[in-house]
């Protein structure tokens, strides 16, 4: 594990992080859940190519906009055996903290939605046309 990701995994320790991105001096952090830090970077054009991530939890949805994001690498406290196939698959270094069959919602009645949402992506494209479909749900009339 490299300085920056040691720094990066420390940040998240500390409790007052959920993501958190490092390289040298500078820092990049968020305080909130989910994929919306990293969708936020990807809608400002950032890229965390020559960063090190760590995120709380990683699904298979935060690891294909990962892979869009383009990390030198990444450490999760949690991750899903599907998000740790799909770093690895476009080469990403990957370290964590515990290994998941898949993630669960916050209320542990069943999956997160978004690791449901992307469960058949093979591409991160495709990954991101599906999550966003997924989060409007919530602003959609009943």
């Amino acid at each position: 594990m490299s300085s920056d990701l040691e720094k990066a995994a420390e940040l998240l320790k500390t409790g007052r992080y959920t993501f958190a991105a490092v390289s040298g001096e500078k820092e990049i952090t968020s305080v909130h859940r989910g994929v919306k830090p990293l969708l936020e970077l990807l809608d400002c054009g950032e890229k965390l190519h020559g960063f090190s991530a760590a995120d709380k939890v990683i699904g298979k949805a935060a690891a294909f906009i990962y892979v869009l994001l383009k990390p030198d690498e990444v450490y999760a406290g949690v991750i899903s055996r599907p998000a740790l196939e799909v770093l690895e698959k476009y080469g990403i270094r990957t370290s964590f903290g515990t290994l998941a069959e898949a993630i669960r919602n916050r209320q542990n009645t069943g999956f997160c939605p978004m690791e449901t949402a992307v469960k058949n992506a093979n591409s991160p494209d495709d990954a991101l046309a599906l999550i966003r479909k997924n989060s409007c749900r919530n602003f959609k009339p009943q």
